[in-house]
């Protein structure tokens, strides 16, 4: 007999033919609160897969009794309450290292992009103001200056071990000194800002990291500092950035992500000292891929052996 499972976003390709010959599927875009859905179905789901944005609280997971696993597409997870899903011995399961590679390029992209003027240049030329006015001003390279890394994970690492090539002086800021790690680390976040030319940030979201990069530490990079965001919109006092940046007081930024996706702050749109991306650090095909294919594996990995191939670390032990 097909067990329920509540599949919470949008299919990626080919997940939908895996799953359908074991679960009976509930899909919904938006986690409904439909009276029916909740006093049926509901009580009978042992799975969620979850593809979109959204909060998965304990209070949710109260009104499925039957949950056993959560197999989240990504290696975020901050929208998910793991601690409570642990506590009721739900697992919680992600995606991490197939997008390492993907992610760190998007990066180093952004860092390029943003101290080579890349938007603005393609521009100048477009308008044909090579031709009428001459070469384009010229811009700052990015070797041999120093980098911070806030939060130093598996992908803040690969992004460290990449800079390596630009002969970068490198340097982290995490709760704790990473054993094994050569790069100086900087317990206090505004200290290493001070010293820094980029700042690269690839911390978890959530509550514990909300609006780490506040205005002091904007501040701190200073007039010729460079912010780059692949971790959360969160993580960044978005408003206090963008002032920073009007004024001058930051140097320039490359963003990869938002406070409240897909919504963007206009006045960002009319900087020349700022990269836009709409969240794609990890878009390629293979890597999407890749990242699907561990949700399902997760998944049937679960109810094969009882064990995620990749739990988060909350659940670790279940």
């Amino acid at each position: 007999m097909k067990q329920e499972l509540l599949f919470y976003g949008s299919p990626k390709p080919g997940m939908m033919d895996l799953l359908n010959p074991k679960f009976n599927i509930t899909n919904a875009k938006v986690i409904s609160d439909d009276a029916t859905y909740w006093q049926g179905k509901a009580t009978e789901v042992v799975a969620i897969v979850m593809t979109g944005h959204g909060n998965l609280t304990d209070d949710l997971m109260a009104k499925l009794p039957a949950l056993k696993i959560i197999s989240s597409f990504g290696v975020g997870y901050d929208s998910i309450d793991a601690v409570s899903a642990a506590k009721r011995g739900v697992v919680v399961s992600h995606t991490p290292n197939v997008l390492n590679a993907d992610v760190s390029n998007t990066a180093i992209m952004l860092m390029l992009a943003v101290s080579r003027s890349l938007v603005v240049d393609d521009a100048y030329l477009r308008a044909g103001r090579w031709l009428k006015d001459g070469a384009a001003p010229l811009r700052q390279s990015m070797d041999g200056r120093k980098v911070g890394i806030v939060g130093l994970g598996r992908i803040g690492l690969e992004i460290g071990r990449k800079l390596e090539s630009f002969d970068m002086d490198i340097s982290y800021h995490t709760r704790s000194k990473k054993n094994g790690v050569a790069y100086r680390y900087y317990q206090n976040l505004i200290e290493m800002a001070k010293d820094v030319d980029f700042m690269v940030v690839i911390t978890p979201g959530g509550a514990a990291t909300d609006k780490l990069i506040s205005r002091d530490v904007m501040n701190a990079l200073g007039k010729n500092g460079t912010l780059i965001n692949i971790a959360r919109g969160t993580v960044v006092d978005e408003a206090e950035m963008v002032k920073a940046l009007q004024e001058g007081r930051l140097g320039g930024a490359g963003l990869d992500v938002y406070e409240a996706e897909p919504k963007v702050p206009e006045a960002l749109f009319a900087l020349d000292n700022v990269v836009l991306l709409p969240h794609v650090g990890s878009a390629t095909i293979g890597t999407r891929q890749a990242m699907s294919d561990l949700v399902i594996e997760n998944l049937f990995s679960f109810f094969d052996t009882g064990k995620a191939v990749a739990p988060v670390p909350e659940c670790a032990n279940l």
